[in-house]
């Protein structure tokens, strides 16, 4: 497992204190009120100043604006909306989404995304009126982002993070689904989509307890593949090596020692799905943050008792010191990330050679390149890079391709260091199809 943690350590404060560190008492601060607004249901009331999904948005609204007032206005808020139908919203209904942007120095058409859905609902999805607290699903995923852009915003990175309340998950991804399209339209490079949904709880409805571990679900084929890249990939490999496979590797190496990533190579959990996928569907690298064990009494279900269970995604049930290490986990994920330059776009020549030749893109912001490699049967990059470069291409002389995958990454000239992109097909942070 390649180890990223010194690097994403050297790029935070150097002193840990309350300003830097992940609070579990701000984040409960965050759920109760959350909760308190009885519903967030897509359909609920968008003008009632106390209770449903109007109010709440708001009131997320107003949080990230005093965060940007606190860092000089570092924090452009935006409000990308549109009118929706599907079929859980049977009328057109307005969704809007809040957005904060904190434009990188250099270099601000890169783009790391934290993400989490403000919307909840219970049992009957179309139940608007009903008390729907989502303190878990997803207040937990809302509280991490407020977290992190109160602790981010205190410093600048090259690149441009942006932190996102997306609404109407739960009717059908809209959310997760307006906020690629704003990124395609505007013509962001999107380096890292940190998708969070359910990432608070520690014990599942069947009593298992774990709170060592947070599962990083990522795609294997892209979702975005046409014909002749899944052709190709069936000569060549790169089936297990798109961007966001890569970039659950690259977080898997940002572990701590009380927080533990578990890598899930699917696309989501069986039958369900988040907000990360509209982004992957356009071919940008994305993966969702989901507890290790969950909870299936305390998702999506009424509040009420039956016998000695009590069913409802209520505050009770929710474990905000893990919370807390996953809110840290992002921190790290979205420092190093935004730190370091893009991914090169890599390509191979191995075929009928006893050599290999590598050849990649120039990369704004990169002092040099890292060479990595992994045997076909092996789950990661090896520990190390195998080689250092400055130029953009490189033969390598006895080093049989058909027996190895490579991989290049960028390196600044502070250390930082982007996730790894394949010479595979389909390895490329570019978005390889429309």
């Amino acid at each position: 497992m390649i180890r990223h943690a010194l690097i994403a350590a050297a790029l935070l404060p150097a002193a840990a204190s309350a300003q830097t560190v992940p609070s579990p008492e701000r984040l409960r601060a965050t759920v109760s009120t959350l909760v308190s607004f009885g519903t967030r249901h897509t359909l609920s009331s968008q003008d009632d100043p106390k209770r449903g999904i109007g109010a709440a948005r708001r009131w997320a609204e107003a949080q990230l604006r005093r965060i940007g007032a606190q860092c000089s206005d570092c924090l452009v808020i935006d409000l990308p909306e549109r009118m929706v139908t599907s079929a859980r919203i049977p009328t057109p209904t307005r969704l809007v989404n809040v957005v904060a942007i904190q434009k990188g120095t250099e270099r601000p058409d890169e783009v790391t995304i934290i993400q989490a859905h403000i919307d909840t609902r219970v049992s009957d999805p179309m139940n608007a009126t009903a008390d729907a607290p989502g303190a878990n699903d997803d207040g937990s995923g809302v509280a991490l982002v407020l977290e992190a852009a109160r602790i981010m915003s205190k410093r600048q990175f090259p690149t441009t993070v942006v932190y996102a309340i997306l609404s109407g998950e739960e009717q059908g991804l809209l959310g997760g689904r307006l906020l690629a399209d704003v990124a395609a339209e505007r013509g962001w490079k999107v380096k890292a989509v940190l998708n969070n949904d359910i990432v608070g709880n520690t014990r599942g409805s069947d009593g298992l307890v774990d709170d060592k571990h947070i599962r990083v679900f990522s795609e294997g084929p892209r979702a975005n593949a046409d014909a002749k890249l899944t052709a190709a990939q069936r000569r060549e490999g790169g089936e297990n090596d798109g961007p966001s496979r890569n970039l659950s590797r690259f977080i898997a190496g940002l572990s701590a020692p009380d927080l533990a990533v578990r890598q899930v190579w699917r696309a989501d959990r069986v039958g369900r799905g988040g907000d990360h996928l509209p982004f992957e569907e356009k071919g940008f690298p994305a993966v969702r943050f989901t507890v290790a064990v969950e909870n299936y009494d305390h998702q999506h279900q009424d509040i009420r008792r039956e016998g000695a269970t009590q069913f409802g995604d209520t505050m009770e049930f929710m474990d905000f010191p893990y919370l807390a290490r996953v809110t840290a986990l992002n921190i790290r994920a979205a420092t190093a990330i935004a730190a370091a330059p893009m991914p090169p776009a890599a390509t191979q020549k191995i075929a009928v050679s006893p050599d290999t030749q590598l050849s990649w893109n120039a990369v704004a912001g990169a002092k040099s390149y890292a060479l990595w490699r992994r045997r076909t049967d092996a789950s990661g990059w090896e520990a190390k890079p195998f080689a250092i470069t400055q130029g953009t291409s490189i033969t390598l002389k006895g080093l049989r391709g058909d027996d190895w995958f490579f991989g290049l990454s960028a390196r600044a000239a502070n250390g930082a260091q982007s996730p790894i992109a394949s010479a595979l097909p389909g390895g490329a942070y570019e978005r390889a199809a429309p």
